[in-house]
């Protein structure tokens, strides 16, 4: 195995397979490439950074439903498939589930491209999260575009 994470081949296990097609069905809402301060003891990307990064892009996908604040309030699901390497380029696919009275559901899932192997996809996480609209005092109110 390479030392350098930029050399290592692009990962396929049985469960997630490489070269696998996009989303159609879904938005990309976010690209972003893992760096070397992201990284954990075992040399790969923190699970809660990819976390973090997912609920930036769940967010992308509620605020146009919440016209305001809102709040990440559950992680319904998470599941990370496969770890990330430095240099991954990682792209966030989403897609809007169920508008509630106050709630905002979404699924979001990420595929990893090696740097230097473009073009060629591993799904490593998908998640569902929920966000509610809030006021400016941090309280439930109504998805203005819940009757939508």
């Amino acid at each position: 195995m390479s030392a350098n994470p930029f050399d290592a081949p692009v990962r396929a296990g049985k469960n997630s397979p490489v070269n696998v097609q996009l989303p159609t069905d879904e938005q990309l809402v976010l690209k972003v490439i893992p760096m070397p301060r992201d990284v954990n003891a075992n040399g790969d990307i923190f699970g809660g950074w990819v976390m973090a990064q997912v609920d930036l892009a769940g967010a992308v996908i509620a605020s146009p439903y919440a016209e305001g604040r809102m709040a990440t309030v559950a992680v319904n699901e998470f599941i990370f498939k496969q770890p990330v390497r430095v240099g991954d380029i990682l792209s966030f696919f989403g897609k809007l589930v169920r508008i509630g009275r106050t709630s905002i559901t979404v699924k979001i899932e990420v595929y990893a491209e090696h740097f230097c192997a473009q073009g060629k996809y591993t799904k490593v996480t998908e998640a569902s999260l929920t966000y509610v609209a809030i006021d400016d005092q941090g309280n439930p109110r109504e998805v203005p575009r819940a009757a939508a």
